[in-house]
C-alpha cells in the first residue's frame, strides 16, 4: 500500500492555516466595526431603549398622578362653590 503524497499533506494544511487566519480575520474585522458602530452612535448622542423606557414610564406616572389631581381639584372646586353659596344663602337669608 502507498502512503499518500506529502503534496496532499501539506495542502491539506495549507487549507487548514488560510481558513484559521479567514476566521481570525473575520472576527477582527468584525470587532472593528462594532468599535466604529458604538463610537458613531456615542457621537449621535442617542438615547438607549433601557433609558427611553424608564423616561416613559416616569411621564406615565406623571401623566396619572397629573389626571388624579386634576380630578381632586374639580372635587374640590365643587364642594368649594357649595360652601359659597351655602355662606350667601346665610347672609342674604330672610330678612325682616
Amino acid at each position: 500500500m502507498a502512503d499518500r503524497p506529502r503534496f496532499f499533506d501539506d495542502l491539506a494544511g495549507l487549507a487548514g492555516n488560510a481558513f484559521s487566519a479567514v476566521t481570525g480575520a473575520r472576527e477582527e474585522l468584525h470587532a472593528i466595526v462594532r468599535t466604529r458602530v458604538d463610537e458613531i452612535l456615542n457621537s449621535l448622542d442617542l438615547v438607549r431603549r433601557d433609558e427611553f423606557d424608564a423616561v416613559q414610564e416616569m411621564a406615565t406616572r406623571a401623566r396619572m398622578a397629573q389626571d388624579a389631581t386634576e380630578q381632586r381639584l374639580a372635587e374640590i372646586e365643587s364642594r368649594l362653590s357649595a360652601v359659597e353659596e351655602l355662606a350667601t344663602e346665610e347672609k342674604g337669608g330672610p330678612q325682616g
